[in-house]
């Protein structure tokens, strides 16, 4: 049978642990916005990188010619990508960063830019929507009919964000995804 007075122990015991490992995890956060992504060249690729670790390299180098087209719809400097998906034969999600900072932090201040490819050689409704990990800043997006892309949409501070791709074929939804920029809890 325990005590109060051991109860009391192991509860403080227990407070002080979470307690360091909530101060370790808050000094790996920081140090993870203070130090720069590595990068690595793709295979064929056309002077496109991506940053280690990011989703979709593969795709990426699936088809340069293509991963290439989605870089300029971006603009100059767009050329190293923060993440891509495939949402089965309809749409490909690109996202690209072109090297800078709004900020401080180098994990979460990185201009991001955004397209949503379309696949199916038909016009459809579709959009993309760049959301950064700050409250206060709105949401970047592009919806409507086209044909080949949503898009570009832009943000300033969009290292850890979130970007919601979205597609319709007639009254059926075909690709309705939020996809989570890697390396960011």
């Amino acid at each position: 049978m325990f005590t109060r007075s051991v109860i009391r122990t192991a509860i403080a015991a227990a407070a002080l642990a979470l307690t360091a490992v909530t101060a370790t995890s808050a000094n790996a956060a920081a140090d993870l916005g203070t130090k720069d992504p590595k990068i690595v060249e793709l295979r064929g690729n056309k002077g496109l990188k991506v940053i280690e670790g990011a989703d979709g390299k593969a795709l990426l180098e699936a088809n340069t010619t293509m991963t290439a087209a989605a870089a300029n719809v971006c603009g100059s400097g767009y050329t190293i990508s923060e993440g891509a998906a495939r949402y089965g034969t309809n749409a490909t999600l690109y996202l690209w960063w072109n090297g800078k900072y709004s900020g401080s932090n180098k994990l979460y201040d990185k201009y991001i830019c955004g397209v949503l490819f379309n696949d199916t050689g038909s016009a459809r409704s579709m959009g993309i929507r760049l959301k950064d990990n700050f409250t206060d800043t709105p949401h970047a997006e592009d919806f409507g009919t086209f044909s080949t892309y949503a898009g570009p949409v832009y943000q300033k501070r969009g290292g850890c964000g979130e970007a919601y791709s979205y597609m319709k074929s007639g009254s059926k939804v075909v690709v309705d995804n939020t996809y989570a920029m890697s390396g960011c809890n």
